[in-house]
């Protein structure tokens, strides 16, 4: 469940950079996105963070195993 608020975190994050990039706007709408954009890569960020943290346990896990033999 993660991955997909992942993946769709990380689709919007491309639909508001290119919106910043390609549309004409106005300077408060520009904000609004810009301020969607560090939100989205702060959540992407935690989430990356957190898988980080348990694949370093699960390979931990393996590690002390196998010193045990």
């Amino acid at each position: 469940m993660a991955e997909v608020k992942y993946r769709k975190s990380i689709k919007r994050l491309e639909e508001v950079i290119e919106k910043i990039e390609n549309e004409d706007i106005d300077i408060g709408a520009l904000a609004a996105y810009e301020k969607e954009a560090v939100n989205l890569i702060e959540s992407c960020q935690k989430r990356l963070k957190k898988a980080e943290v348990e694949v370093k346990k699960v390979v931990d896990g393996f590690k002390s195993g196998s010193d045990k033999s």
